[in-house]
């Protein structure tokens, strides 16, 4: 397995793992499948932000999974944190996929100079919940009820993981003091 950063021509992949999560699973809380048009800009504004979006590439599979992050929230307040997804093709679960993008992930982020990367996960996901406590991210949160899918109440639980060791933020050099 082979995991790099994702072009255009890995769209059409990265749209179908989507859209299974969409439709079977509650790992992305949306209702409504999306188009390789969608996920193509949405690649191009990950690019435009400066963060990554990595595709695991199997030799004989083609793309088994993908991950990225974003900005957690849109306030300079936020500005060393970011939040992640990874998505793992339904048939390559359960083989390692998720942990290797995310160590990748976790190592990009770092060197983006972030602090923390956020988690935020349906609560009765155990595999993801494992997978994370694995990779050294701490439970911090639970909101329950605040989301729904398939007729059922979904419960948010945060993790997070401490990317560096800063005892201060660095000064964001556009503001004065």
């Amino acid at each position: 397995m082979n995991i790099r950063d994702a072009g255009p021509d890995d769209m059409p992949a990265v749209t179908a793992i989507y859209n299974e999560a969409v439709e079977t699973t509650t790992a992305i809380w949306n209702d409504t499948p999306v188009d390789t048009a969608n996920r193509i800009e949405w690649l191009a504004a990950r690019r435009k932000s400066g963060y990554p979006v990595l595709v695991a590439v199997d030799d004989d599979a083609g793309v088994v999974g993908y991950a990225s992050f974003g900005d957690w929230r849109a306030f300079d307040g936020y500005r060393h944190t970011v939040e992640h997804s990874v998505y793992v093709r339904s048939d390559q679960r359960r083989k390692g996929v998720a942990e290797a993008l995310m160590k990748v992930l976790i190592d990009r982020a770092r060197e983006l100079g972030k602090h923390v990367m956020v988690a935020a996960i349906e609560a009765k996901n155990g595999g993801s919940v494992r997978l994370h406590e694995r990779l050294g991210f701490r439970h911090v949160g639970l909101l329950p009820e605040v989301g729904t899918k398939f007729g059922k109440w979904l419960d948010l639980a945060f993790m997070q993981i401490l990317l560096d060791q800063r005892s201060q933020p660095d000064l964001d050099p556009s503001v004065s003091q």
